[in-house]
């Protein structure tokens, strides 16, 4: 895949990095050129200089065959204007943005634009680490986003069907992990009973 990166801080080298070890051609605008030095020395893909808005800089990182294009700079402003280039312009159907302020989401979205909320993914990991007394993952489709966690299973349930626990609004129960390291999944039909020691795997929408 041929992958366009804007903005070299340290989300745009980590996805680089990623990009470029998955065996992706990557390529990488920053308007500061000192950003470049802090990439990987195993970094194997092209680094262009300039304005992340301006044509010639994006036609000179290759734009114009790309399969995809990411907008990661600290300004949400400057991401939707790219975004927009990269989609209205060069026609690249495969372009995601960061944005900081949760409140501009609905703004990407009326343009037909993907984005991540960082700010609300790390507001999301933090609260749950505060407030639940298990490890949450977190996947983000388009603008919603999913958590998944697991409990310890009470001494009064087991030999319960896993998929008869409680659940919070918008949850599921998955499965169960056992204490050998295997997982056994909720199936349609089948009783799922809880082990001793057991962790109940959920999944719940999150927004």
């Amino acid at each position: 895949m041929n992958v366009l990166v804007v903005g070299c801080g340290r989300l745009g080298r980590r996805l680089a990095e990623m990009l470029d070890q998955n065996g992706d051609d990557v390529a990488v605008i920053d308007s500061d050129p000192l950003n470049f030095l802090q990439l990987s020395d195993a970094f194997s893909g092209l680094t262009v200089t300039g304005v992340p808005m301006d044509m010639k800089v994006l036609q000179s990182a290759g734009i114009e065959s790309c399969d995809a294009v990411a907008v990661v700079t600290p300004d949400d402003n400057l991401n939707i204007t790219v975004s927009q280039i990269a989609r209205e312009f060069f026609h690249v159907e495969n372009v995601v943005a960061r944005i900081s302020d949760p409140a501009r989401e609905n703004v990407f979205k009326s343009f037909g634009l993907r984005s991540v909320c960082h700010t609300k993914m790390a507001g999301d990991a933090i609260f749950a680490s505060l407030t639940q007394p298990w490890e949450a993952k977190y996947l983000t489709f388009d603008t919603s986003s999913m958590a998944f966690h697991s409990r310890r299973v009470e001494p009064e349930q087991v030999g319960l069907d896993a998929k008869h626990l409680p659940c919070e609004e918008n949850e599921v129960v998955l499965g169960a992990v056992h204490t050998n390291g295997t997982v056994d999944l909720c199936r349609p039909g089948q009783a799922l009973p809880l082990q001793e020691k057991d962790q109940v795997l959920f999944a719940r929408v999150v927004d």
